[in-house]
């Protein structure tokens, strides 16, 4: 790989020289780069500042890149030059794992190791990190929806893409509960791209609060859903009318979260996926056995899905005005 294309880590404006760079560590150490979703974002800049730091602790010359917008055609050629790069290891957030699929085999095919977040039905990859139980992640936001709600009404549901894969496993596990659980609430329409971009997200919901007057709730299943959400009912002064809930960090979201418009999410640390990927990469090129209970570097015992080709962890965290500043103190 060439030097020049080392880190291309979102907006942080990292060089090769910030992360310690050194030409004989990186002919000796194995290289990893990781193609996210989407620059620029507060949950992708703490997963690249991780990626950086579990690398230098564990040998491994890590980078990260990805599309400026959501494009999973950006995402295919960012893989085709990544395969070019003769890296070792090719991380992969994916936005669309069947576009995905045919360059992730070039990569196999290739010798690259593949480690995928947020991809478990990604074929052709070495192995899938999860952080949570997907479904009881979906499950938990219609639950504090409908607490907020009443349990009547009608919600709409904001996913990254219409193929982003665990955005839309979250968004079926949660209307599948509400049908089960709460017959008096309704999904308003369709789900709606657009929650992995704060204005996306804004518009969303501005445009379904003039089609759906009667609507009562939003979640938001990208990380910046919920701000997007929770920015129109500040401006609107919804906060008593329209509830919200969704993936979201606290950092970002806490001034929505103390004026109320957000008054609960939920997500998972992307420090710990970043300590997750590399961990499993480098277990991978070690020749490790895998199995139930094996210790990740950084993460401790993990659940290991050989048939599937899974590890995951249970980590799954609750932000709300009684959690958000303790998270906040680990970095979130």
């Amino acid at each position: 790989m060439e030097r020049r294309n080392l880190l291309k880590v979102i907006g942080a404006a990292v060089t090769a020289t910030a992360v310690g760079w050194d030409e004989a560590a990186y002919a000796s150490e194995p290289t990893m780069t990781t193609i996210v979703k989407i620059l620029g974002t507060p949950y992708f800049n703490l997963l690249g500042n991780s990626l950086l730091s579990t690398g230098q602790q564990l040998g491994v010359q890590c980078s990260m890149i990805g599309p400026p917008h959501v494009d999973p055609a950006q995402q295919v050629r960012l893989m085709e030059d990544t395969i070019a790069d003769r890296v070792n290891v090719i991380g992969l957030v994916p936005l669309d794992v069947k576009v995905l699929e045919p360059v992730v085999k070039r990569a196999r095919d290739a010798g690259i190791v593949v480690i995928t977040n947020e991809g478990p039905d990604m074929d052709g990859r070495n192995w899938d990190v999860e952080m949570i139980d997907n479904t009881a992640f979906g499950e938990a936001m219609i639950k504090t929806l409908a607490a907020q709600m009443g349990e009547t009404g009608q919600y709409i549901c904001i996913v990254g893409t219409l193929t982003t894969p665990l955005h839309n496993l979250w968004c079926d596990a949660a209307i599948a509960y509400q049908k089960a659980h709460f017959p008096n609430m309704s999904l308003a329409t369709a789900r709606f791209p657009g929650a992995d971009e704060i204005d996306t997200s804004e518009q969303v919901v501005r445009d379904a609060l003039e089609a759906y007057p009667g609507l009562r709730g939003v979640i938001g299943f990208g990380a910046n859903g919920p701000i997007g959400a929770g920015n129109v009912s500040r401006s609107r002064h919804l906060e008593h009318k329209l509830a919200i809930t969704g993936f979201t960090l606290p950092s970002p979201s806490r001034a929505l979260i103390e004026n109320g418009a957000i008054k609960e999410g939920f997500c998972w640390s992307p420090i710990d996926i970043g300590k997750a990927m590399v961990g499993v990469a480098k277990l991978v090129l070690t020749n490790a056995d895998f199995h139930t209970g094996m210790e990740v570097p950084g993460l401790g015992p993990a659940i290991v899905d050989a048939a599937n080709k899974r590890i995951s962890v249970d980590r799954m965290l609750t932000v709300n005005k009684q959690t958000f500043d303790a998270l906040i103190a680990t970095g979130l």
